[in-house]
């Protein structure tokens, strides 16, 4: 049964601003683990102006999703990711997983919110 794929990428984002509205701007990565064994995954994010920031650790528990907040700094190792700096995530995995992205941009109303699958092989 395909669960997956085991790398994931996201080559267009940027952290959007908090914005001056109850809902704040933000940015999702969410992981679906449909096996029945944990997976282990490193993320690389890639920034125009510098070097990476590699395998970052992260677990997806069995038969779970995990949504990571990309201005928590706790879902990224500690890094934080700044406001409207274009980047890339890299999601390598040792077990098939489903990454979805997603951004809510409160800049302004409406609100803009939307989601994309990444490119997977």
């Amino acid at each position: 049964m395909d669960n997956g794929k085991k790398l994931w990428v996201f080559p267009d984002l940027e952290m959007p601003e908090k914005g001056n509205f109850e809902n704040i701007g933000h940015e999702s990565i969410i992981i679906l683990n449909m096996n029945s064994v944990p997976a282990n995954i490193k993320m690389t994010l890639y920034f125009a102006d510098r070097e990476p920031v590699r395998d970052i650790p992260l677990v997806v528990e069995a038969d779970r999703v995990r949504c990571l907040r990309t201005y928590n700094p706790d879902d990224f190792g500690g890094f934080t990711i700044p406001a409207l700096t274009q980047y890339a995530i890299r999601i390598e995995s040792d077990v098939e997983i489903v990454a979805q992205y997603g951004r809510l941009d409160t800049s302004d109303q409406p609100m803009a919110f939307y989601t994309v699958m990444g490119y997977s092989c």
